[in-house]
């Protein structure tokens, strides 16, 4: 028998549930590439799933509302212990809300199986708890200024909601619900993305010693967000209405005008922090296109969608995690050569997927070409910083 006085060596423990990014992160990689594999195999298989959910509507609920509320649920919770100096949400109640966020995706893939309420309820616990977590924290760090970004999120949940509603045959407008996810999601990309892209870049020169900074955060970069924010909140509720697509496009040159302040061409060889102003201009492009759509200006709607969802939340959310997870797990703040392919895949995924919208070539072969570069993506992602994520902390 050991002595009782010997001490057992201190074993390694994942550090899965220390922080929100590394639950949520991996999720996000994880379901990416997963929902669109099962997409595409609904596709050419001509199956149905077990849900009720068309598989059409399934794929477009699951990339907003797993895909993108995943990777919300890990920037928040990682950014909000920043903001207000409190200790991050971590252990058990870290581990209930991944879990309640994985109780959405099998409620909603058998949906069918069960009841109806059952289902809704499942699915929308996690939204509803991530809001109530994200604005307790907020409030008790007394951080009054970021509490509105707990918004999107509760319009997030609530666009959830209506498509749910509309799959159970409640009569609301035809494609209210993801119109006003994606909406919601875009929201959250110009405001989150036009505070740290400025702001890296800024911090990233004056390290380089440049003298030539970004512009700083003004009544012009005010402007351009009212604009966006307001002329695709009318657009989720009168998509068909033509001067909804012009002020869609003064939104699309006013935002084009403000990343073009931020120095992005100065940080070429730096692709971490290129990778942001990238994700940025994809938001420009793919609102310009949707204001062309909505004119009916030869651009078809799938173009400007996929140029919005493939193009800018898909590339912005692989610039923030590849990022945060380097930053916050304390690796140099440098892409490697894997994490260029990742940013490369993406956007290849987005060019590939907007040419097949135009019927450009071979339609079909070009969408498997591109869910070929998502998947592949969001697989190198998890490959390459599910270690960082997972990775053993002491104990």
């Amino acid at each position: 028998m050991r002595s009782a006085d010997v001490s057992e060596p201190d074993r390694p423990r994942t550090a899965l549930f220390d922080q929100g990014f590394r639950p949520f992160f991996l999720a996000t990689g994880l379901w990416a590439a997963i929902a669109l594999a099962l997409w595409i195999h609904l596709l050419n298989a001509g199956t149905t799933l077990p849900s009720r959910f068309d598989p059409l509507a399934w794929h477009i609920h699951e990339m907003l509302f797993g895909f993108v509320m995943a990777a919300v649920g890990g920037f928040l919770l990682t950014a909000i212990p920043n903001w207000t100096g409190r200790a991050p949400v971590h252990g058990a109640l870290l581990a209930t809300l991944a879990a309640l966020w994985l109780l959405g995706r099998l409620a909603c893939l058998f949906s069918g199986l069960i009841p109806p309420a059952l289902a809704v309820a499942a699915d929308l616990a996690f939204p509803i708890v991530l809001v109530g977590v994200a604005a307790r924290e907020i409030i008790a760090g007394r951080n009054w200024r970021n509490l509105v970004m707990t918004i999107p999120v509760t319009v997030l949940g609530l666009a959830n909601l209506l498509m749910h509603l509309e799959a159970l045959g409640v009569a609301i407008p035809a494609g209210l619900g993801w119109r006003l996810g994606l909406m919601a999601t875009l929201m959250l990309v110009s405001a989150i993305s036009g505070r740290i892209t400025p702001s890296f870049t800024r911090n990233w020169l004056v390290k380089q010693q440049a003298t030539n900074l970004p512009a700083l955060h003004g009544k012009a970069d005010k402007l351009a967000l009212a604009v966006l924010h307001t002329s695709l909140l009318a657009w989720v509720f009168l998509p068909d209405m033509q001067a909804i697509g012009v002020a869609l496009l003064v939104a699309a040159a006013l935002n084009a005008w403000r990343v073009m302040r931020w120095r992005g061409a100065a940080t070429l060889v730096e692709p971490l922090l290129t990778i942001l102003h990238i994700g940025y201009l994809w938001l420009v492009l793919g609102t310009a296109f949707l204001g062309l759509a909505t004119l009916q200006w030869a651009v078809p709607l799938s173009a400007a969608i996929h140029a919005l969802t493939v193009g800018a939340i898909g590339t912005m959310i692989l610039a923030v995690m590849t990022r945060a997870t380097r930053g916050h797990s304390g690796r140099d703040l440098v892409a490697d050569r894997m994490t260029v392919v990742i940013y490369a895949l993406v956007n290849a995924a987005a060019i590939a997927r907007i040419v097949a919208a135009f019927a450009i070539g071979p339609v079909s072969l070009l969408l498997a070409i591109s869910a070929g570069f998502w998947i592949l993506s969001f697989l190198l992602f998890c490959l390459r910083y599910g270690p960082m994520l997972l990775g053993a902390a002491p104990r």
